[in-house]
């Protein structure tokens, strides 16, 4: 019986939305994405969704997965859902937008809300609105509701002071209720359900902030085991049982499992973005090429970036493409060119790169936490990617498994569906069924010295001299 059933996992991120159907074992059966449109910036450091692109991502991405879907949508039991973090829905009373979602990337975000418009009556998080989507109830997650929200992380609800949530420049009217993650949201809507040929009384399950439930879908469990997030915001977690107050290296963040904590280093912004921008600077040549031997863009970059040195023949590039608030003078540097280079060393610098900082930002969480890390996870978008693994399993020294499936994020979005409807018992025995690892990667002892050299001496010191330049030039270019 319970082999004949299935569950959704809902992944919408902040380049697309992936939604993906399951088995009970923990299989993807079918598949479907839909592109986000470009954010819209009306003024510098602003950046918004437009129109009402969120929504449309995850209705049109749940249309392409159920067209690709072979079995019965009646056998459809429950979906889960995970958004985007950090980001901010402003709702009319009806629940639709009263304008589009600012993004995480903006600036905005970093106040409290302002109040300056009448039709505003609801103010929440892209899990709320789009929970709302889906089944009509204004309810939202207690796991995406953190930094600039007036949460109590010991009773995962809203704090109890009327002046703390004014601080916050909210009032408790405008505020959804809260669940706890792999609680239910709500019942599919009627007119939804009917839509897509679904039951109608298909449950909506809470889930947490996108990183947590990326944390829950690639297995993580083990305290020595650390999850990389190869996203456009890169990151990683360890799962731990207590909070942590006054973390100076990393971010305690709440789990997608209640009253459990997702420690998270600091993180390289427009990570994985800075490949799709050098993507877009090749252009037509890189398709062309790509196209005439069969195979992807990536696979193309990653072929012939192997072929590359290791160290990238001495191009060092430092990842700051979106710099963080208190240092806006930053922005993405690549030392030592010569003859030598080309397109292929410069792909390659990127990915080590990216692997070398986020090294560094581990190295600095587990210090002050005096801890080790024996083997790591690797997911997102850029985990499809040998070369990139390879990479990170040398620059660390460990081992790197890369999960199967399309999506740790829907994986775990899926796993909290389980959860409710108990067809495992609990969490954890979710992830022991139904998390599987595709491939795993060993480091090289010779790369791995090399990488530590070229990070001591070199990397780790780059921001002390080209910060200086870039404070001048940070004036006149802004």
């Amino acid at each position: 019986m319970m082999s004949e059933n299935f569950v959704i996992g809902i992944d919408n991120g902040s380049q697309s939305t992936k939604v993906i159907i399951y088995d009970m074992e923990g299989n993807d059966v079918a598949y479907g994405s839909h592109k986000l449109a470009e954010l819209v910036s009306q003024k510098p450091g602003e950046a918004v969704h437009p129109n009402d692109d969120l929504w449309d991502s995850v209705y049109h991405a749940l249309k392409k997965c159920l067209n690709n879907f072979q079995g019965n949508r009646m056998n459809i039991v429950g979906i889960g859902l995970c958004t985007i973090r950090s980001c901010r829905a402003l709702l009319k009373g009806d629940g639709s937008l009263a304008h589009p979602v600012l993004s995480w990337m903006d600036r905005r975000l970093s106040e409290p809300y302002i109040h300056e418009d009448d039709k505003v009556k609801y103010v929440t998080t892209t899990s709320g609105y789009l929970g709302f989507r889906l089944t009509g109830e204004f309810n939202d997650t207690a796991g995406n509701c953190e930094v600039s929200w007036p949460i109590n992380r010991q009773t995962l609800d809203w704090v109890e002071d009327d002046n703390i949530i004014a601080e916050h420049g909210l009032n408790r009217n405008m505020l959804f209720n809260l669940v706890k993650p792999g609680e239910k949201l709500g019942t599919i809507r009627n007119e939804l359900a009917q839509e897509l040929g679904l039951r109608e009384d298909v449950p909506v399950i809470a889930t947490a902030n996108d990183k947590a439930v990326e944390v829950l879908g690639s297995g993580i469990k083990d305290k020595n085991t650390i999850m990389i997030s190869l996203g456009t915001l890169i990151s990683s977690m360890m799962l731990r049982n207590r909070d942590y107050e006054n973390a100076v290296n990393f971010f305690p963040t709440l789990a997608a499992i209640p009253f459990q904590y997702v420690y998270e280093s600091n993180a390289i912004r427009r990570g994985m973005w800075t490949v799709s921008w050098f993507k877009n600077l090749i252009g037509e040549e890189l398709t062309s090429h790509a196209s005439k031997m069969g195979i992807s863009e990536e696979e193309y970059l990653n072929l012939q970036a192997q072929e590359v040195p290791v160290g990238s023949d001495g191009l060092i590039t430092i990842l700051d493409w979106l710099p963080y608030p208190d240092k806006p003078y930053r922005k993405g540097v690549m030392i030592g060119f010569d003859n030598r280079h080309t397109k292929f060393h410069i792909y390659r610098s990127i990915l080590e790169a990216i692997s070398l900082n986020i090294k560094n930002n581990i190295d600095d969480m587990l210090a002050e936490l005096n801890e080790d890390i024996n083997e790591i996870v690797a997911i997102g978008g850029g985990a499809k990617s040998d070369l990139m693994l390879q990479i990170l399993s040398d620059t660390f020294g460990l081992p790197v498994h890369r999960r199967a499936g399309n999506s740790s994020a829907s994986k775990g979005a899926a796993i909290s569906v389980y959860k409710y409807l108990g067809i495992y018992n609990g969490f954890y025995d979710a992830i022991d069924h139904t998390v599987k690892t595709e491939k795993t990667f060993h480091p090289n002892s010779d790369n791995y010295h090399f990488y530590q050299n070229i990070n001591n001496n070199v990397v780790k010191k780059a921001r002390e001299h080209t910060d200086e330049i870039l404070k001048l030039t940070f004036p006149i270019f802004g």
